[in-house]
């Protein structure tokens, strides 16, 4: 991280979400200042205050030189900005599938504010929430407790009387990789349904014809082959001469 820029911590927090919500900001400057912002909603949404707490924080920097770091848990907000939104902007701010964007003014807001630092003027890292990165906790505590209807000091004031290891950064800030599930084994086809009821053996071409014939018959078997060597199998474990 570059100690000659602006360092930024946000996070933003609903209850219910949607519900109340709260955002949290932290700042601290190169001259070593440090600045705690944070505001409510009555009712809103996890993303919304995400992207308010963005908002407010580069907001609050405003024109200061340098490049501006912001540190956040929310991917939805980086890659919002990285990503999706030159498609959005493109399509005239629809999605995909051409449903509008939402919380569209929000993110118009903050890439106004972006796009005025210029290229590489914010840096986007990912921190991952709870995970006890210091500013993280610390914008969490007040996005949380705004949310909940407390009243939270902030703090404004000089770094060397902060109480929180600030720069206390994690190396390694890129946006997880999405996991994608392993495909779902396709399901085996069917050869027969075999059903043994009181000693006789019944084959069936429909599962349904299968568990009609056992219901509410005591000591009824009843399963599906997937192949003739399966049925041969199933028939032997029952006894079963065909």
């Amino acid at each position: 991280m570059n100690r000659n820029g602006v360092l930024v911590f946000c996070d933003g927090a609903a209850k219910g979400n949607p519900g109340p919500g709260g955002w949290g900001v932290v700042i601290a400057t190169p001259e070593g200042e440090v600045i705690e912002l944070g505001g409510r909603a009555a009712h809103t949404t996890n993303n919304r205050m995400e992207l308010t707490a963005a908002i407010e924080a580069l907001a609050r920097v405003g024109t200061a030189p340098g490049v501006v770091d912001v540190y956040t848990d929310s991917t939805y907000v980086i890659k919002g900005i990285r990503e999706w939104i030159h498609n959005w902007r493109r399509r005239g701010w629809t999605t995909m599938d051409g449903t509008p964007v939402s919380n569209r003014e929000l993110w118009q807001q903050l890439d106004a504010i972006v796009t005025a630092r210029g290229r590489g003027g914010v840096t986007w890292h990912y921190v991952r929430g709870h995970a006890g990165t210091p500013g993280n906790e610390r914008v969490d505590a007040i996005a949380d407790g705004l949310a909940r209807g407390r009243t939270m000091a902030l703090y404004e004031g000089p770094l060397d009387a902060y109480g929180v290891a600030i720069f206390d950064v994690p190396d390694e800030t890129s946006v997880p990789a999405r996991t994608t599930r392993a495909p779902r084994a396709a399901k085996a086809a069917a050869y027969s349904y075999l059903s043994l009821v009181d000693g006789r053996l019944m084959r069936h071409s429909t599962w349904a014809d299968c568990e009609s014939r056992v219901k509410g018959r005591s000591g009824a078997k009843f399963k599906k082959a997937t192949s003739a060597t399966d049925e041969a199998s199933i028939l032997a474990a029952w006894g079963v001469r065909d």
